[in-house]
């Protein structure tokens, strides 16, 4: 079922409020898929998902080999026949506001804070598509 990102259902909402191991899905420069479990918040008031990691990370990598405002990518979530993606534009960030403000979703969501990491970055995604079964 298509679903607005920006004006989501309450049960669309709730289970992405819930704690799930979700996926990312990025493209590699040679167009095939780079698919790797990470945490995800959704900020549907924002317009946006994020995603922390290593700077380093081949999904990182991924996002920056793309042309400015063209890496597309997916997260999605699964939990017995429940299911819910989010799709849209990524970029990297690195300013330490929004990656401290992307850790502390993080904790909120998954009930623990990450241990500090100097080369930890934000993956921002610019919300346009969303669908799912909640």
């Amino acid at each position: 079922m298509s679903l607005d990102p920006l004006n989501p259902t309450p049960e669309f909402l709730a289970f992405w409020q819930e704690r799930h191991l979700c996926t990312l899905t990025t493209q590699r420069p040679d167009g095939t898929p780079h698919v790797v479990p990470v945490g995800v918040t959704y900020d549907p008031e924002a317009g946006l998902a994020r995603v922390i990691t290593n700077k380093n990370s081949r999904k990182v990598r991924n996002i920056l080999a793309a042309q400015p405002g063209t890496a597309r990518v997916a997260v999605c979530q699964l939990a017995g026949k429940n299911w819910a993606t989010l799709e849209g534009s990524a970029v990297v960030r690195t300013d330490d506001a929004a990656v401290a403000d992307a850790v502390a979703r993080y904790a909120v969501r998954y009930g623990r804070t990450p241990s500090p990491n100097p080369d930890r970055v934000l993956i921002e995604i610019r919300l346009d598509r969303a669908m799912g079964r909640p």
